[in-house]
Formats: C-alpha cells, sequence, structure tokens
C-alpha cells in the first residue's frame, strides 16, 4: 500500500491550473489510479514548462531538463537537488505554471513516499517524456530564427509520437494493473502495446490540429516523406490558402490517426465494464479525437492560424453526460466511435484521386 494514499498531498489547484481537459480526466479515476497518474502529469508538465519558456536559451532548458532526468534516476530521497527556484527565471508573473514549478521538490518527496512499484513506473515514464522534450530542443531551430525544421520521415513522427505520448499507454497500463483488482487478468504485453497506439492516437490529433500554430514556431513534424509525393514544400504549409494542394496529406495524417483510434477502442473494450470510472477516463479523450479529426477533415482553411479547430465546450458537456451509459455497454461504445469514424472515413474517401 503506498503512504501517498491521499490526494490532499498534492496541492488541489496545481493540476486544475495548468490543464483543463486532462483535469477532467483526473477527476473521474478511481483514487488508487488517480494519485500516480495526477503527480506523473504535473512533474512531466513542470519539465515541459521548462521546455517551452522563452525566456531561457535551448541550451540553458536543455540543462535544466537535463537535471530533472538525473534527479528521477536518484534514489536518494534529497530534494534539495531539485532546484524549484531556477524556474522563476521564467517570468516571474505567479502563473499556475510558476505555482506548478515552485512545487516540484514537494512532488519528488510524494514520488518518493510512492510504492516501488508506482514509483518506478512514475520515473520511468516522466524521463521518457523528458527525452521527448529533449527531441524537440535538440531537432528544430528556435521561432527567433526565423527558419522552420521538419521531420525526416514517418519513423520519425512514429518515434516522436511514442516519446511524447505512446509511453504514457504503457504506464497507463502498468498502473491499472497494479491497482484495479478487475485487470489483473489482462494480457499485459497486448495492452501495453494498445496502450501505446491510443497514446499515439491523441497525439496524431494534437499533432494535426496543431501544424498551423507550430510552423510559426519552426516546428514541423508532417514529415517530409510525406510532404515531397505531394510536391509541397515547408513554405507551401505556411500559406493559409494552400489547405486545398495540402488535402492529400491531411488526409495521410489523419488515416494513419484514425488507425490508432482503432487500437484505442480495442483497449476500452478489453478494459472490464466494471471499472466504470476507468472506462469513461478513456472514452472521453477517444470521443473528443474522433470528432476532432472530423472537424479539421471539414474544415475549409485547416492551414489558417487564426482558426482555432476545436470542439465546442458545450458538446464536450453533453458528450460527458450522454457517454455515461458507454462505461457499462461496449455496444453503446462501438456504435458511437463506429459513426465517427465512418464520418471522418467517408470524408477522407473523398480525398482519394
Amino acid at each position: 500500500m503506498s503512504t501517498l494514499d491521499n490526494l490532499s498531498d498534492i496541492p488541489a489547484d496545481l493540476l486544475k491550473g495548468v490543464s483543463r481537459s486532462f483535469y477532467l480526466t483526473i477527476r473521474v479515476l478511481p483514487g488508487p489510479l488517480r494519485v500516480p497518474i495526477q503527480l506523473a502529469y504535473l512533474l512531466a508538465r513542470a519539465a515541459d514548462t521548462i521546455a517551452d519558456t522563452s525566456a531561457l536559451p535551448p541550451e540553458t532548458r536543455l540543462e535544466h531538463l537535463k537535471r530533472l532526468r538525473t534527479r528521477l534516476d536518484c534514489e536518494i530521497r534529497d530534494t534539495a537537488s531539485v532546484d524549484g527556484g531556477l524556474v522563476l527565471e521564467r517570468s516571474g508573473d505567479d502563473s499556475p505554471e510558476d505555482h506548478l514549478l515552485r512545487a516540484v521538490p514537494h512532488l519528488f518527496t510524494l514520488l518518493e513516499g510512492m510504492t516501488e512499484t508506482d514509483r518506478r513506473s512514475v520515473k520511468n515514464t516522466v524521463d521518457t517524456l523528458i527525452r521527448g522534450m529533449e527531441f524537440d530542443l535538440t531537432t528544430f531551430p528556435t521561432p527567433e530564427s526565423g527558419h522552420i525544421g521538419a521531420l525526416e520521415s514517418i519513423a520519425d513522427l512514429d518515434e516522436y509520437t511514442y516519446l511524447v505520448a505512446g509511453c504514457v499507454g504503457e504506464f497507463w497500463t502498468d498502473v491499472v494493473i497494479a491497482h484495479d483488482s478487475a485487470a489483473r487478468e489482462w494480457d499485459r504485453d497486448r495492452m501495453a502495446e494498445l496502450g501505446v497506439r491510443f497514446g499515439k492516437a491523441l497525439q496524431m490529433t494534437n499533432i494535426i490540429r496543431d501544424v498551423p500554430k507550430d510552423l510559426r514556431v519552426g516546428r514541423c513534424y508532417v514529415p517530409r516523406e510525406m510532404l515531397e509525393p505531394a510536391h509541397l514544400s515547408l513554405s507551401d504549409l505556411l500559406r493559409s490558402g494552400a489547405t486545398r494542394e495540402t488535402r492529400p496529406v491531411l488526409a495521410a495524417l489523419v488515416g494513419r490517426a484514425l488507425d490508432f483510434y482503432v487500437s484505442a477502442e480495442e483497449y476500452i473494450l478489453a478494459t472490464p465494464r466494471r471499472s466504470a470510472r476507468l472506462r469513461l477516463a478513456m472514452i472521453w479523450p477517444v470521443l473528443i479525437g474522433l470528432a476532432t479529426l472530423e472537424l479539421l477533415m471539414l474544415s475549409p482553411n485547416w492551414l489558417d492560424p487564426e482558426n482555432r479547430i476545436r470542439v465546442s465546450r458545450p458538446w464536450v458537456y453533453g458528450m460527458m453526460i450522454r457517454s455515461i451509459p458507454c462505461a457499462w455497454s461496449n455496444a453503446l461504445f462501438a456504435s458511437w466511435t463506429k459513426r465517427l469514424r465512418s464520418r471522418v472515413q467517408a470524408t477522407l474517401q473523398q480525398e482519394a484521386p
């Protein structure tokens, strides 16, 4: 039994301050699962805040990330090795991110109070996520350079989506097996494989949606391997009016994401129906992700950075209520996702030559 069995050990406002969508997911999880997942998220979110700040040069950010990874590898319960004050070089604006970064030493104290199994899972996952952040900082130029870097191959894209999201599927699987007796009979390797693809589905959706925004900070996650056959350059993607020419690439990315969503659905269907809260925590991001893909395919100006493509808040709240029966019914959940996937696939077929 973990010594960290009370969520009051984690300041209540930390998660809500730095995440709106994940906050909804974490709150519906059963308590024993919530603790390691919430702690892993907060540590990774703190690292991500460091990786993204423009107040520090990339080499300094990399050094801070390295220090966090070193602390994760350290078994000595010495929080002094984590300098929470380093992040206050960011802006000093007392934002939710600053509150989180000040709490880093406390989060490490809580981490050391976990069971060995949970502690190892959290450390390994956060270490992998930080390597994904380092990948960003070493692969792409700074926004100030005026240049854009791109991934070279689909294999690079696959590696990246594993580092920043797929690894979370493995972590999620191990935490569920450790804390939910209903999942003790799972084939761990098979479920972890599906979990990796689950994470990649969600990350691919984010990548596709954020192409215009990422391009303007010097990052293109659409591999050159996909652009060159379509006779497209990075400068083409910067033209918001080039949506028509880039539709084949958009369709290819969405098709790849849909394949991952099939695995995400299989993961949820394999989760025991008596674990209703756990299932809801996974159902919501899948439904939001599929609905987002449909909006992307229907958008006439996918590449316009002013056109923020996302499902509306009323739709999300309505979906959450209507999806409750899916927690106990595989048939209802499968029917809903099939309808969403069919609508997206119908738009893909319209793009086919």
